[in-house]
């Protein structure tokens, strides 16, 4: 951990973004996110992605850091794939794919052998069909809208230092964003309108599907049958659940990571490209200690948002696996480490191996 101060303080441009960039990969983690977002974005000319990849950047200031940090990710199990067999017994083979919730085409143009997996499959699972319904979507924040509205007296302003009010205030101007139309929001739902940069946000306002989205719509076109493992009241809960100093920070530090997001969604899309799925978590961490970690939610984080939701999902799945020849599609987060999904499987009895080509 001493490195990763020493990182911090040697390359704080560097340092900043991978901090920001922890609270982009946790906006990034649920399907809910994204449908929000998108449906607050603007269409207008797309405009091309800028981004750099930060792996290039730390390779470069600090090579011995970057090999630490691949290090650790070694050490993560089942951290390197994104399509996973999943077998057991006379049962047609099942599949698991980690995906990336992006419009991006290097995410939703899939590889021969997973797409040779979805075309055989005959249930196709997502982490949500609710979002295939703006009815259901709608329906499900109405029902408690505490969970995305201050329904009390506060204000996303009274809850923010004097400093953070500045960088918000000024943020929101920038973005063509009334300080009035959102004060009353929860900072979860105001960090979804800036998360992402510009050419994800008009992608998506020109109708481009995230993959997950892209591949339920393949699946009905094609008749197969479609289920989910959550509802978006699950994920909101899970999100409602999160300290609320972790949201106010996270939106203060996304917001001043300003336009360098292109950088952060660049490197994501590099790891995914790689299937390095285990080294997500240990890359964003390098520049926070431990116990800041604790102090802004992140262990939080990882509870909420990942392990509890992973045994949400293995659960609901069961029934699906029973079946067989079905193609589960969830979030690459979803994936790695002792309580991810093809660990999940493992002990539920089935055999889950890597498959290669993706």
């Amino acid at each position: 951990m001493k490195r990763a101060i020493a990182i911090a303080d040697r390359y704080a441009p560097l340092a900043l973004k991978l901090l920001a960039a922890a609270n982009v990969l946790f906006f990034l983690t649920f399907l809910a996110f994204l449908v929000i977002a998108a449906g607050r974005a603007q269409a207008e000319t797309l405009p091309a992605c800028t981004g750099e990849d930060m792996l290039a950047a730390l390779a470069a200031d600090d090579p011995g850091g970057l090999k630490a940090i691949e290090a650790e990710a070694a050490k993560t199990l089942n951290g390197k794939g994104l399509l996973w067999k999943i077998e057991k017994d006379v049962l047609e083979p099942s599949f698991l794919f980690g995906t990336m919730h992006m419009t991006d085409p290097r995410v939703t143009d899939l590889t021969p052998a997973a797409r040779a997996a979805f075309e055989t499959s005959g249930t196709v699972v997502i982490e949500t069909t609710d979002v295939l319904d703006q009815a259901k979507m709608a329906q499900a924040m109405l029902a408690e809208p505490d969970l995305m509205m201050f329904t009390d007296d506060t204000t996303l302003m009274s809850l923010l230092s004097p400093e953070d009010r500045a960088v918000v205030e000024a943020g929101l101007k920038e973005r063509g964003i009334l300080l009035s139309s959102v004060n009353k929001m929860k900072p979860w739902i105001i960090s979804a309108m800036v998360a992402l940069p510009a050419c994800e946000l008009a992608r998506k306002a020109a109708g481009a599907p995230v993959l997950d989205v892209k591949l339920a719509e393949d699946a009905k076109r094609e008749n197969k049958n479609l289920a989910g493992l959550e509802t978006v009241s699950d994920q909101l809960h899970a999100m409602a659940s999160l300290p609320m100093e972790f949201h106010l920070q996270g939106l203060v530090e996304t917001i001043r990571l300003g336009d360098t997001t292109d950088d952060v969604i660049e490197t994501m899309v590099v790891l995914y490209e790689r299937e390095e799925t285990g080294m997500f978590w240990p890359l964003f961490r390098a520049a926070l200690p431990s116990a800041e970690n604790d102090d802004m939610g992140y262990a939080a984080f990882e509870q909420a948002m990942i392990t509890n939701r992973n045994k949400t999902m293995a659960k609901s799945a069961q029934p699906i696996l029973a079946a067989g020849n079905a193609f589960i599609a969830v979030g690459a987060l979803h994936l790695p480490g002792p309580d991810g999904l093809v660990e999940q499987f493992r002990k539920a009895g089935y055999t889950v191996t890597a498959v290669s080509g993706v």
